[in-house]
């Protein structure tokens, strides 16, 4: 018996098989973008915007470009500067040094132009360090310089008071510095022998402790460490000139080893660092540098030299006067710094001069410079003095593209000029030394 609930006319309705829904319009892609853009006048502060965005970029001013520094920057320093080195505050002039842009001919995109770094110099306000700072802060960067002027002088950075950009921090390297920096420029460290014998275990501990910190600075922060050296690591060579590969001769046991062997370590310890915990480094071996700002009785020949024949003493040669140096400006030091920090060899580099000089020609430079009758007087020679030095700058060409360009009789009136300045006083040369 069947319910009477069952449905009977179902054996007779068809059943569709699938669904289908309307057929797609054509164009609907293209349509619907065009109907939004029409719809409630969009289209119009479309066109609206368009046109104030390609005003404001008409209107804005260009932006500097980036400056470059030719190779030749200083070809011509010393004539130019000749009359306006002891100004009080060092004036840059892009055409007079020979600076060229990137783009001269139009404006650069947003975005292209140089970011300034954030560097600490350690001895910043000594004689090398403050040229140093000098180009740092006129190419942009901020710095920090830090210093405990044994050596150095507030008076070689003071220029750079009240510019937001630089910051003076008096403090010893031996002890830990906490600083957030992109680049390390380490050049703490007594250079010259009066200072260094003057207390040698200071100078043996600011070279290993100092550098130490330093790196530990650098690892901890991620920045670049260049290491200051010195040709002095090469001890009295047995070889000349001498190369980055040669390594030394050098007496551990000596008045001078505080300095001697105080770099090496230095150089051991950066190289360690590098290997070990992959901190960026750089290695610069430094041979005789003189310019303005140098201290006036620091012991080194070329300052004796010229501050002798202003006083009207005795120019002082040790032993016969035949041992040799190689004498290269500040500014030429300089900008080999800043291309071995900049470019992408570790080194050591050997960054000098290689025009050779014994100290009896030195001193007849000085007297046609200063004084024709200045008088030469010989004395005993020190101890473990050497008897050559003169750098092999093929590495440095060739990797750097750097070499000295500033000669010893057209670099060493500009120092005159500064000593006779600090020695007699505004009134014998007004201002005072300008960065190189």
């Amino acid at each position: 018996m069947s319910s009477a609930l069952t449905f009977r006319g179902h054996e007779t309705q068809p059943v569709a098989d699938t669904y289908s829904p309307k057929p797609p319009k054509p164009w609907l892609a293209v349509t619907r973008p065009i109907r939004y853009i029409l719809r409630e006048q969009r289209l119009i502060f479309v066109l609206i915007g368009i046109a104030i965005a390609t005003l404001g970029f008409t209107l804005l001013p260009s932006n500097q470009a980036p400056q470059r520094y030719s190779s030749a920057i200083f070809d011509s320093f010393p004539a130019e500067l000749e009359s306006s080195h002891l100004s009080h505050r060092p004036v840059y002039n892009e055409r007079r040094f020979g600076i060229q842009s990137w783009n001269s001919g139009g404006k650069i995109p947003l975005g292209l132009k140089r970011k300034g770094k954030r560097i600490v110099v350690t001895g910043g306000a000594g004689f090398v360090g403050s040229h140093l700072v000098d180009r740092l802060m006129e190419r942009g960067d901020s710095v920090i310089v830090v210093d405990n002027f044994f050596t150095g002088r507030k008076e070689n950075v003071m220029h750079h008071f009240g510019n937001p950009r630089f910051e003076l921090i008096r403090h010893d390297v031996v002890e830990p510095l906490l600083l957030e920096v992109d680049q390390i420029y380490h050049l703490a460290c007594p250079a010259s022998p009066v200072h260094y014998k003057f207390n040698p275990v200071k100078t043996i501990i600011s070279n290993v402790v100092g550098t130490l910190n330093m790196l530990g600075l650098a690892k901890r922060v991620g920045a670049r460490f260049l290491l200051t050296s010195t040709s002095e690591v090469y001890g009295d060579p047995l070889q000349h000139p001498q190369v980055e590969t040669y390594w030394g001769n050098v007496n551990p046991i000596g008045v001078r080893s505080c300095y001697d062997e105080g770099k090496r370590t230095a150089e051991t310890l950066t190289m360690d660092y590098h290997r070990g915990a992959e901190v960026e480094v750089r290695i610069a071996r430094i041979f005789n540098t003189y310019g303005p700002r140098m201290c006036i009785d620091d012991g080194r020949v070329v300052s004796n030299f010229v501050a002798q024949a202003l006083r009207k003493e005795p120019m002082t040669v040790y032993g016969d006067g035949k041992q040799t140096r190689s004498f290269q400006y500040v500014s030429d030091l300089v900008e080999g710094l800043m291309r071995l920090m900049e470019g992408e060899h570790v080194g050591p580099f050997n960054l000098g001069n290689p025009g050779e000089f014994t100290m009896l020609e030195l001193a007849k430079v000085v007297q046609e410079t200063i004084d024709p009758d200045a008088k030469i007087e010989h004395r005993p020679n020190t101890e473990d003095d050497p008897h050559k030095r003169k750098p092999d700058i093929t590495k440095a060409k060739e990797q750097l593209g750097w070499e000295p360009k500033v000669s010893l009789r057209k670099g060493l009136p500009l120092m005159v000029k500064d000593f006779r300045q600090r020695i007699f006083g505004d009134h014998k040369e007004g201002g005072s030394s300008t960065t190189a």
